[in-house]
């Protein structure tokens, strides 16, 4: 009787991709929107802060044209360049030369009227006439530090909550969105776990019935015809562990003990071998006695089953299996049609399916690999095109 774990995921694995997709796309999005109106809002303030500071600038203008006037016309009684304790100065000729600066900043534009540059405001003006030779005068006063500081901390803020409030609502739009989907999944799943268990109980008899069958008192085609339904009960056997197993995500507690691993591969392949004998398949067994091994009954048989089922199906007529278990490997070898070594990699994804002609759901590699994940098993696949796959678990 299978026993389920009493935490329950909310979230299949591709509800989980898709909501992390959005999640990350959204993001940036707002992101990037926030970042632009806050780029936007920072130049309105500094524009803001220039306009208040040209008034303040232009009388200082006032102030040093006059005083350069005076110099001008005073050169030969004085000839100390202009200078106050407020502001510094600079004066350019018609060429954009200079001809004296006090300035701190090298870095001068005359192309703006005011503007930001090296933490310093600079204000550009053309006096009435060229005193001294002067076409552009430059006033530069240090930048408002604590301005800058409180404009800085109020951008900051107003975005981290602008991005939380962005963030609360996307995370309601993703729900709004992924709705459908999960109804779907939901749907699909009972669907399944109807359709496992109503299958259970039929699937169970036939397969009941025909191993009480003394077959050796059966004439030759009544005989086939036995096998057939024998083979096909097996079948859907198989494909309804592979479902009960997936609907269940695995959250089945694992009854563990010390188990004779060398007895089930025996039973497993005796199992499959009605359903080998119908492509002529031989199998090649070699394995050693009393292989013991600490793991679930059912997890390992399941695991058994997944590979031998695999080597069936991808196998030619008249091919053979060949199953070794030794100490601490298992190998199940076939002769089959092989895989690419692109799809190698891709092999134990839950519903990949390199071969369309051949039936399945492409999930009994992936029960394979989580059954591994759980004991700790090592699987290496080889495999090539048109010899075969091997697949060996190690532990």
């Amino acid at each position: 009787m299978l026993v389920l774990k009493n935490s329950v995921i909310d979230l299949t694995k591709s509800e989980t991709r898709t909501l992390l997709g959005f999640s990350l796309l959204y993001s940036f999005l707002v992101l990037v929107i926030l970042g632009v109106i806050s780029f936007l809002y920072y130049q309105f303030q500094k524009d803001l802060m220039l306009q208040e500071k040209r008034q303040i600038l232009q009388n200082y203008s006032n102030e040093f044209i006059y005083n350069l006037k005076e110099l001008h016309i005073n050169i030969d009684k004085q000839n100390i360049y202009p200078r106050d304790e407020r502001f510094k100065s600079a004066i350019f000729d018609s060429d954009k030369k200079k001809i004296f600066s006090t300035l701190n900043s090298l870095d001068v534009s005359l192309d703006d009227v005011i503007y930001l540059s090296d933490d310093y405001i600079h204000f550009i003006k053309e006096p009435e006439a060229y005193y001294l030779g002067a076409k552009y005068i430059i006033i530069e006063v240090p930048d408002d530090k604590i301005w800058f500081e409180n404009i800085k901390y109020k951008v900051a803020i107003y975005f981290s909550f602008a991005f939380l409030f962005m963030i609360f609502i996307g995370y309601f739009i993703s729900k709004l969105f992924l709705k459908p989907m999960r109804d779907a999944l939901h749907l699909l799943d009972r669907f399944i776990k109807d359709t496992t268990h109503e299958l259970n109980t039929p699937v169970t008899a036939i397969i009941t019935n025909i191993e009480m069958i003394d077959k050796n008192k059966l004439d030759e085609r009544l005989l086939k015809k036995i096998n057939r339904i024998e083979i096909g009960a097996k079948t859907i056997s198989n494909i309804y562990e592979d479902l009960t197993f997936v609907t269940l995500n695995n959250q089945i507690i694992s009854n563990n003990e010390n188990i004779n691993l060398s007895s089930i591969v025996r039973q497993r392949v005796d199992f499959f071998s009605s359903l080998a004998n119908m492509k002529k398949i031989n199998f090649q067994v070699y394995v050693k006695d009393d292989i013991f091994i600490f793991c679930d009954v059912k997890k390992i048989s399941k695991l058994i089953d997944n590979l031998l089922s695999n080597a069936i199906k991808y196998n030619k007529i008249s091919g053979f299996i060949r199953v070794i278990l030794s100490k601490n490997c298992l190998i199940i070898e076939d002769s089959g049609k092989g895989i690419d070594k692109e799809n190698l990699s891709k092999l134990f994804q839950r519903y990949s399916r390199f071969d369309k002609s051949v039936g399945g759901f492409g999930i009994g590699l992936n029960i394979v690999s989580l059954i591994a994940k759980e004991y700790d098993f090592k699987i290496d696949i080889s495999s090539k095109i048109d010899i075969g796959t091997k697949v060996k678990v190690r532990w």
